[in-house]
């Protein structure tokens, strides 16, 4: 069973607490009363969104911000054994791991994707509107004992829900924000709604925009999934690229899934397999385009091979991904750290790369054979699932 012996006691406590020090401060909250609720107010996404955009675009506070836990790591296979046992009851497609899901192609853990995690809501708390990390699907599951109220739609009017936080003054992919329902009727934009409870499992498709509510005390265990379909192959890239454009780290590193998946599984169906050969091309023109670059300066390369469970790479500066080709720097501190930049940042610290030392990780060769072996499988002989 999971956590299901919920500490009601303590929020108890807590709110006797707050309500205590709330009487002691009742001069000061009428004054407060009048203030507008600033900035470094608002909630994030970990927390109750306590404001909502008005139709004029303006911010009107609703209230106190509503703490609950978030986020709480489940990915120890030792500890929860019993419960992630339960959990291969599911279908394949819906697993935490499985041969068809690209997540688990990614070759480490990315908590709270490839991994399991608990959310213990209390009654009003709500998880903003968003969709999923480089738009992923998600699985999520309400173990009660309360029940909780789901609001989503489609990934076709995601840029018409964009365009609604922007007019407010919101980022869509970084603020907290929790839409107006008139708002989207009136724009025609369908909603669906409705109650998960207890036992409910809830299957948030690839792109789903959706934002979350407990009517109840519940607990709730999530994770994400990557089905190897064009669909969804398509979704995730695009998102990657517009993250690029937006200076938003994607949080799955796409590239590198993509060689892991050529390297690893047979697939079937065309439409993912040319996605997915295109993205290997674009990657392979990239690296030799720098390569050839970096060899006509005289930079020196050296080749370091990827060891078992090694992360992909990041910019310290700039969040993109960086693959195969990364450039070193070493910081001066009591431990002597060494920092990944990606090629344009590290020009803008030292044009000519002086103290910069060029790593790869793949010689073009190794990528070669993987792009070459990497062909379209017949559905009767090999599966992608």
């Amino acid at each position: 069973m999971w956590v299901k012996q919920y500490q009601a006691s303590s929020f108890q406590e807590s709110l006797q607490e707050e309500k205590g020090s709330d009487e002691e401060e009742d001069g000061d909250d009428d004054e407060e009363d009048k203030k507008p609720l600033s900035n470094s107010e608002s909630p994030n996404k970990d927390n109750s969104n306590a404001k909502e955009t008005s139709g004029s675009g303006e911010q009107k506070p609703v209230g106190k911000i509503i703490k609950f836990g978030t986020n709480i790591d489940l990915s120890d296979p030792k500890r929860w054994k019993p419960q992630l046992q339960e959990l291969q009851k599911l279908p394949a497609f819906m697993r935490v791991a499985s041969s068809g899901n690209m997540l688990s192609h990614v070759g480490h853990t990315i908590l709270g994707m490839n991994t399991v995690q608990l959310y213990m809501k209390v009654p009003g708390s709500r998880t903003p509107g968003h969709q999923e990390n480089n738009n992923f699907c998600s699985v999520n599951i309400n173990i009660g004992p309360g029940d909780c109220e789901w609001f989503s739609v489609h990934e076709n009017y995601w840029q018409a829900i964009s365009d609604f936080c922007e007019k407010h003054g919101v980022d869509y992919l970084t603020g907290s924000w929790w839409p107006v329902l008139e708002d989207l009727y009136n724009a025609n934009i369908p909603v669906y709604r409705f109650i998960q409870r207890p036992g409910d499992l809830v299957w948030i498709n690839a792109g789903t925009v959706h934002w979350v509510q407990a009517v109840g005390w519940c607990n709730n265990i999530a994770w994400n999934v990557g089905p190897l379909n064009a669909y969804q192959y398509q979704l995730a890239l695009e998102r990657f690229e517009w993250n690029e454009v937006k200076k938003v780290k994607s949080i799955v590193p796409m590239i590198h899934v993509s060689w892991n998946v050529a390297r690893t599984l047979k697939i079937t169906d065309p439409d993912t397999y040319k996605m997915i050969r295109h993205c290997l091309l674009q990657s392979m023109k990239h690296i030799q385009i720098l390569r050839d670059q970096l060899v006509a300066q005289g930079k020196k390369i050296s080749y370091q091979g990827r060891v078992k469970d090694e992360p992909a790479y990041y910019c310290n500066e700039c969040d993109v991904e960086v693959f195969n080709l990364l450039f070193v720097t070493s910081e001066s501190s009591s431990r002597k750290t060494y920092v990944v930049h990606c090629e344009d940042c590290a020009r803008e610290r030292t044009p000519n790369l002086n103290n910069v030392v060029v790593l790869e990780q793949y010689s073009m060769e190794e990528l070669t054979a993987t792009y070459d072996s990497f062909s379209l499988a017949s559905s009767s002989s090999s599966s992608s699932r």
